[in-house]
């Protein structure tokens, strides 16, 4: 089967991971989630892990 153009190429993120605001309780149990998650070998919950991590905020945070 032909296509008409190439397939699209998308860059795999190689961010390192967002790191738990201290004394977030919401950071801290994304922090577990995520290690849990990535000792499971699922990658998909470990991305959505760090999303809410780097997205989620904190008083005096500007943004």
């Amino acid at each position: 089967m032909a296509y008409e153009q190439p397939p699209v190429e998308l860059p795999l993120r190689t961010d390192p991971d967002p790191v738990p605001a201290a004394g977030c309780g919401v950071c801290a149990a994304l922090a577990v989630q995520r290690r849990e998650a990535r000792h499971q070998g699922d990658h998909s919950t470990v991305s959505d892990c760090n999303v809410e991590l780097r997205n989620h905020p904190h008083p005096g945070e500007s943004a």
